[in-house]
């Protein structure tokens, strides 16, 4: 192996690492944001199960007690978030939280801050309760989030300078405060990461509806050949060009295809028609198809002269001749006719330049079928 071969094999290596990567925090991702109801209520209850076990150590019983029942009152959340009960959990950590934020005050003081709790189910507040009121219940939302600030002012205005009934030391003040601190930090990190992973990840989605909505619009939904809405302005601006382009137009029809559907069902018949569209993509690559309806395909052969596309379609013909469709063991042969047509200067509608090729391929079928026809006759 050379050196360049290594520096290839490198960096496609790392282009799997990264790609690995990204797939991987994808998938972390997705899984909060699937599971961020369960995940909170989870994380709820440890935090107040750490709480319980700092109080016991501050010998705080109160609080540790209060902690006790805080950590039950989320096992039942867990419960109600399995049965899809959102709701009451929402109301469930406003309340649990405003409750201990006045409570632990009362105990052991604002030094303690443990009124940043309070700020930490902010985020909450808004990522869950945006979800759950809608039009004008939104309102429900904003009085919510006042009412918790109004809390906060009260508690902070009616405990400021009042000595608290427990005096904890400085260490489990340290430990209170930072943790209070990290609680809410941790809060507006995660909620808004997640936020915004499921806002884009809508608008992704989204993006890839309009695209699958804008294809449906034109694409035959069969044989994901062009449908005439997505094939005919391809033509136009081939037309509209500001040089002359030279291409030709061949229309196709599947010879006596109604005999295919009453001998073998339509089934069959739809299998038939989309072995059609593939030998014509794999015999004319770079070509435009279009199923222009039923059995009929129309083909933008580009740079093209009637030459050529004669040499090029007359391929077309026999292959299709040649190569059955296979429908359950039984061969379905099937024959093409095909009428071609050049641009000229004269046509200005492509509808124009495709009638006359359709005129040729019927004059085919009156007179054969199985031909390429690419000149009037009589």
């Amino acid at each position: 192996m050379n050196r360049n071969e290594i520096r290839m094999s490198t960096a496609a290596d790392n282009k799997k690492i990264v790609s690995g990567k990204k797939i991987a925090l994808n998938d972390v991702l997705r899984f909060l944001v699937t599971n961020t109801p369960e995940i909170t209520v989870g994380v709820m209850g440890l935090v107040h199960a750490f709480l319980l076990i700092i109080f016991l150590i501050a010998d705080v019983t109160p609080l540790a007690v209060f902690n006790v029942v805080s950590v039950i009152i989320y096992v039942v959340c867990m419960i109600l978030c399995r049965l899809r009960y959102n709701m009451p959990v929402y109301a469930s950590i406003i309340l649990e939280v405003n409750t201990y934020t006045v409570v632990s005050t009362y105990y052991i003081g604002i030094r303690c801050g443990t009124y940043f709790f309070m700020f930490s189910i902010v985020p909450i507040m808004i990522y869950f309760g945006s979800k759950m009121f809608q039009g004008k219940r939104r309102m429900s939302l904003v009085i919510m989030l006042l009412l918790n600030f109004a809390v906060f002012v009260v508690t902070y205005v009616v405990f400021f300078g009042i000595q608290p009934v427990y005096d904890v030391s400085p260490v489990i003040t340290l430990i209170l405060v930072i943790f209070s601190a990290f609680a809410m930090i941790f809060s507006v990190i995660f909620y808004n990461t997640i936020y915004i992973y499921s806002t884009e990840n809508m608008v992704i989605n989204l993006e890839e509806k309009n695209k699958q909505l804008s294809a449906d619009a034109h694409e035959d939904a069969l044989t994901s050949l062009l449908n005439r809405r997505g094939f005919l302005p391809l033509v136009k601006t081939l037309m509209e060009g500001d040089t002359y382009t030279r291409f030709c137009v061949a229309f196709c029809d599947l010879d006596d295809f109604k005999r295919v559907n009453d001998s073998y069902g339509h089934d069959a018949g739809d299998e038939v028609l989309k072995h059609a569209a593939t030998m014509i993509r794999q015999e004319l690559p770079g070509c435009d198809v279009c199923r222009w309806g039923g059995e009929e395909f129309v083909i933008l052969l580009k740079d093209t002269d009637l030459v050529s596309a004669k040499g090029r379609v007359e391929r077309l013909r026999k292959t299709v001749e040649s190569n059955p469709t296979s429908f359950f063991g039984k061969q379905i042969f099937v024959t093409l006719t095909i009428g071609l047509e050049e641009y000229r200067e004269n046509y200005t509608e492509p509808e124009a330049v495709i009638r006359k090729a359709d005129e040729r391929m019927y004059y085919g079928k009156q007179h054969g079928k199985n031909i390429v026809i690419f000149e009037d006759n009589g």
